[in-house]
């Protein structure tokens, strides 16, 4: 357990937030795609359509929020995001039109984006530097066993197939960011960033940065192969039984929830995190191609070449993700964090939009090949990235390990904070 459990303090007690909110996630993911059919009753494609719009608006809306997390406190600004995620989920709850959906969705999208921003930003400065990439790997565990669990309540309220049991569903996930925002506020305050030289979005003048996120954006491609890439390859490609769907996503979570935390201990710089993405590259590549030889097999050649790949799928997934932690705080310069882990989050709002419509191109038009360019493409990028990181290191100085004092901790906290506290001391 003490691999999983993060240090007692504020790094447990953000944990003890991304549980709260991940549960009630977890069982939205599930239900929500039914609600929006059955419930609400809207065409798929305007669902799709929608969302994509929503998760456009909320990727540019979250750099100017993690900017305003920087300026006025990382946590008062979560706490405001956490309850504002809540009331746009609760919004849906008397959704029956396309466009109060488009309107509830964009509130939702853009609220989450900010959340995930200023919740970097309160952790960078309640956390050593040195300390800030383990932090996130159990946070990153957390989140896992929190979508696992709630997306085991979702099923009951599949099974159920009511509109009550959608509801309800709903209105958990609404009360989990309520719970979230709560939790938050027993966080130390941290101090505004003091104001920095240079434009108001500086983020986007910064093109070394600008393409470490475009590059880490290649790599988070993989992101839609277990919701989407592998079970439309599995039903309609193999011979493997669609509830190997299901098996392969508890593998992943499993795997996630047990091993990211040590996978992390490996990276602790820029060379190393260059390094483990390089890796992750590698397992990526050899991944898609095992992927890619599950259609050739028998039912059981199929199932264990699945298996196999999804294994494969989970280690460069842990690397990758420890990683793009170090690469996107490191790079960033101080004051600014929440502003340029805003920019550095849209790269998973991308893959999340146009993943879907690369992957079903290539694995499902062009089969075989196509899982050898996905994973031509993300090996090209993760080799990429080495001579990148070094240009951006180039172009600014990368501070070594700051402690954590006092003096950065908001003035009325500061009589909670003694010398012989940890640094997530609540």
């Amino acid at each position: 357990m003490p691999n999983l459990l993060p240090p007692a303090g504020p790094q447990r007690t953000l944990a003890l937030a991304q549980l709260s909110n991940s549960l009630g996630d977890g069982a939205y993911y599930v239900t929500s795609a039914l609600y929006f059919t059955h419930v609400v009753g809207l065409a798929p494609a305007r669902i799709g359509l929608g969302l994509t719009v929503a998760w456009a608006v909320g990727s540019v809306v979250g750099v100017p929020l993690g900017r305003i997390a920087d300026r006025r406190g990382p946590r008062g600004t979560a706490v405001l995001l956490a309850l504002a995620t809540g009331a746009a989920v609760a919004s849906f709850l008397a959704v029956r039109d396309f466009l109060p959906f488009l309107v509830a969705a964009c509130l939702y999208a853009s609220a989450q984006s900010g959340l995930a921003a200023a919740r970097q930003a309160l952790l960078a400065g309640l956390v050593a530097k040195e300390d800030r990439t383990g932090a996130l790997a159990h946070l990153q565990s957390t989140l896992n066993a929190g979508l696992a669990v709630g997306a085991a309540l979702g099923g009951f309220a599949l099974s159920a197939g009511t509109r009550s049991a959608y509801l309800t569903v709903f209105a958990i996930d609404a009360l989990s960011f309520v719970l979230c925002a709560l939790v938050l506020l027993r966080l130390p305050a941290v101090a505004p960033a003091p104001a920095v030289r240079g434009a108001k979005l500086e983020v986007l003048r910064d093109r070394p940065y600008a393409a470490v996120t475009l590059l880490n954006t290649v790599l988070l491609l993989r992101m839609p192969l277990l919701s989407l890439g592998l079970p439309l390859w599995i039903n309609e490609r193999t011979d493997a039984p669609t509830w190997l769907v299901s098996a392969l996503f508890i593998l992943n979570t499993g795997a996630v929830m047990l091993f990211q935390v040590r996978t992390a201990r490996a990276v602790s710089g820029l060379p190393t995190a260059a390094r483990a993405i390089r890796r992750s590259g590698v397992l990526m590549l050899l991944a898609c191609a095992v992927f890619a030889a599950s259609a050739a097999g028998s039912v059981w050649a199929a199932a264990a070449a699945l298996v196999g790949g999804s294994v494969l799928l989970v280690a460069a997934e842990m690397l990758q993700s420890a990683g793009s932690w170090q690469l996107g705080f490191d790079l960033a310069p101080a004051g600014r964090i929440g502003e340029y882990q805003g920019f550095f989050g849209t790269g998973v709002t991308v893959a999340r939009t146009l993943g879907p419509l690369l992957l079903t191109a290539l694995l499902l038009g062009m089969g075989t090949t196509g899982w050898l360019l996905l994973g031509g493409l993300i090996l090209a990028a993760s080799y990429a990235l080495g001579p990148v990181v070094r240009w951006a290191a180039k172009t600014r100085q990368v501070p070594g390990p700051v402690p954590i004092t006092a003096s950065t901790v908001c003035p009325r906290c500061r009589p909670r904070v003694g010398p012989r506290r940890p640094t997530w001391q609540a």
